[in-house]
């Protein structure tokens, strides 16, 4: 999930370009990143249309950075939110007619 999550924190990927960039196996790049897209760590960007007419998702990363700290018996966690995904999240949400 490190891999993934590195892979698409600057620009967004299809589940393809990830498992080239990483060389993570196909099924578990597919198990992994729908577990992360469930659990709101990725979202999917847009989704593009390929030459041969198939759509792929764009994934990106919600975090920019995530750091853990383990210390006895005490776990810390700190995220930077990726502000672009953010803010295309909002303009989304925001665009939808009711």
């Amino acid at each position: 999930m490190v891999n993934i999550t590195t892979s698409t924190i600057i620009q967004s990927k299809s589940i393809n370009d990830i498992i080239k960039e990483t060389g993570i196996p196909h099924t578990t790049a597919y198990r992994k990143t729908r577990w992360m897209l469930e659990n709101g760590l990725l979202i999917v960007e847009k989704i593009a249309l390929g030459k041969d007419g198939k759509k792929s998702s764009l994934l990106k990363s919600v975090f920019k950075t995530i750091n853990a700290r383990y210390e006895y018996d005490k776990v810390t966690v700190e995220v930077e939110q990726n502000v672009d995904t953010l803010q295309k999240v909002a303009q989304r949400i925001f665009s939808l007619d009711f």
